[in-house]
């Protein structure tokens, strides 16, 4: 019986101890191995008539690839035939510590002087999602973040947190300064009437706490659209 048929006919445990993932793994380093057997490791186990490196497999090809895979939504996971429970947990554990240990060490005190050094923070936190999602970034009058948070996760077209929810957090976080940003996944970096809308109120909200709104920054795939920069900030400024 050939590899590929024992793959599909037999578990993992059948196989020859030198072709099994975590043998290979533990003896040759986790570069030896296949992107398959890296997931089929995650994973643990297949389903009936189907190995953890099928089934790996059989996800590379549904996504495309492991980016990919680190980059779709959970729901798109669990619909895959086997990937329930305990293994899907695995998984999106698994892929969520490597997507933040891509991101720059939490442990670095992190300083935002211009907006391209916060579009340049942001774009690694919501560029290529395939859902938007809406973060704050709440700062101290030096500009050094005091803390980053994920507000809301919604549909492509939008994801929108309660202003309140905002100011809460402001002043939990004892912030002089905010910026907000979202990224808009059909990789349209341009502010909509509804973003407009949004920073207004958010910008009358944070005012009278004397919180100052920075900058509204919307990521469309490798672009950037901030509302400073084009000059929307200071038209609120005057009107608000």
């Amino acid at each position: 019986m050939s590899t590929q048929s024992r793959i599909r006919s037999n578990g993992i445990v059948s196989w020859p101890q030198e072709e099994r993932p975590r043998e290979r793994l533990l003896s040759l380093g986790a570069p030896a191995l296949t992107d398959a057997e890296l997931v089929a490791i995650l994973i643990r186990v297949g389903f009936k008539g189907i190995s953890a490196v099928e089934l790996g497999r059989q996800l590379l090809q549904r996504f495309g690839s492991l980016r990919a895979m680190v980059e779709a939504p959970a729901l798109a996971l669990l619909e895959v035939k086997g990937l329930k429970g305990a293994k899907a947990a695995q998984l999106m554990a698994a892929m969520e510590v490597a997507r933040r240990v891509s991101l720059p060490d939490a442990r670095k005190r992190i300083t935002l002087k211009s907006t391209s050094d916060a579009a340049d923070y942001l774009r690694s936190r919501l560029q290529d999602l395939s859902e938007e999602h809406f973060r704050a970034l709440f700062l101290n009058r030096r500009g050094t973040l005091l803390e980053d948070c994920l507000l809301a996760v919604g549909s492509v077209h939008q994801a929108r947190p309660p202003i309140r929810m905002i100011v809460s957090r402001a002043l939990q976080a004892n912030a002089t300064m905010v910026i907000v940003a979202h990224n808009h996944p059909s990789g349209a970096a341009q502010a909509s009437e509804s973003d407009k809308l949004f920073t207004e109120e958010l910008f009358g909200a944070l005012k009278p706490i004397g919180v100052k709104l920075l900058d509204h920054i919307v990521i469309g795939g490798d672009a950037v659209y901030s509302f400073t920069d084009n000059g929307l900030m200071d038209e609120i400024a005057l009107t608000t």
